[in-house]
């Protein structure tokens, strides 16, 4: 008998004559004896080998939420609860007071005029820097950066220096009968310069992961400018430049450094709601000062709630853009 028929016959005694390969993918493997499995217990999930072990997730997770809690936390609850400490009728008649409502006008003002400014502002360069190619974009770029490498009072000053009485186009202005320095156009001109690369900064990322194919199908199609931007663009970046708009009103509303040098600290006339809240503090009114600071901590939570709920939409379009330029 042949060395072939033998091993048929055995294999036949065995069971069905069944591939030896086939047989092999068909039943689960069997652990070796003494195999680990990279230190875990029996019944766990194995550690993939870029996860960290437990331990130092915990750490990372704990040591995060410690440093929150010391610097967010319980700074926003000791405002809020030095702002009660008088109860509500005395929290609720420093915010009616005159300067204090003054103030807030104030800021809704420069909020109102500085924020449609910089999102025209963020849309143009956004789409300039994603859909035109020319020399010069990175130093348009580092332009747009500028502001977070500047300090706010550096700012303030440069408005100074610009149109003061003294500054380079100051005599001019005051001849003309225009002043800026100390009046509400220089709070928003440096309110301009320290919040214009937030929409910038949101959109510039987006439209370039979104493509450019959908302008130029229109394009081709003989949609002019105008039409391409309102039906094409805007309604695809719309959750980003909502997400701009967002952190760009909320840094408006809360700027310190340099309104603080511009705005000449005139009660009633060039205060913002920051400037108000240290000229109380200041004069150890801590009750109404934590009052009022009390809102722009509300504003803060609403603009937290707002990101959010953003976060979620912009991560979406995010994933539909990515997914129309693979197809």
């Amino acid at each position: 008998m042949s060395r072939l028929s033998r091993a048929t016959e055995a294999l036949a005694l065995d069971g069905p004559t069944e591939p030896l390969l086939a047989r092999a993918k068909r039943e689960p493997a069997r652990p070796t004896p003494g195999a680990t499995t990279g230190g875990a217990r029996p019944g766990s999930r194995p550690r993939r080998p870029d996860e960290d072990p437990p331990a130092v997730r915990w750490a990372l997770v704990g040591f995060a939420l410690l440093f929150l809690a010391a610097f967010v936390v319980l700074p926003a609850s000791v405002v809020l609860v030095e702002a009660l400490r008088g109860g509500v009728a005395l929290w609720w008649k420093a915010l009616v007071d005159a300067d204090a409502l003054s103030a807030v006008k104030l800021t809704l003002l420069v909020a109102a005029i500085s924020v449609p400014l910089n999102a025209l502002f963020g849309l143009a360069a956004a789409w300039s820097i994603t859909r035109f190619r020319y020399r010069g974009k990175h130093v348009l770029l580092s332009l747009i950066d500028l502001p977070f490498g500047v300090s706010p009072v550096i700012s303030g000053m440069i408005t100074v220096l610009l149109f003061g009485a003294q500054g380079w186009l100051g005599p001019w202005l005051v001849a003309h009968g225009y002043k800026v320095v100390f009046a509400v156009p220089g709070i928003v001109v440096a309110t301009v310069f320290v919040t214009f690369p937030f929409v910038a900064r949101e959109l510039i990322p987006f439209m370039q992961t979104q493509g450019a194919e959908e302008e130029e199908a229109a394009l081709v199609l003989g949609a002019s400018g105008w039409q391409i931007l309102t039906r094409v663009t805007l309604p695809n970046v719309k959750w980003s430049l909502l997400y701009g708009v967002i952190l760009c009103n909320a840094r408006a509303m809360g700027e310190f450094g340099a309104v603080s040098v511009v705005s000449g600290h005139i009660r009633g006339v060039t205060n913002t709601i920051s400037l108000h809240v240290e000229i109380l503090y200041n004069e150890y009114a801590f009750q109404a000062a934590f009052a009022v600071a009390s809102l722009l901590f509300l504003v803060a939570i609403a603009t937290l709630g707002a990101k959010q709920a953003l976060e979620w939409r912009q991560r979406a379009a995010l994933r539909a853009a990515a997914q129309r330029n693979v197809l």
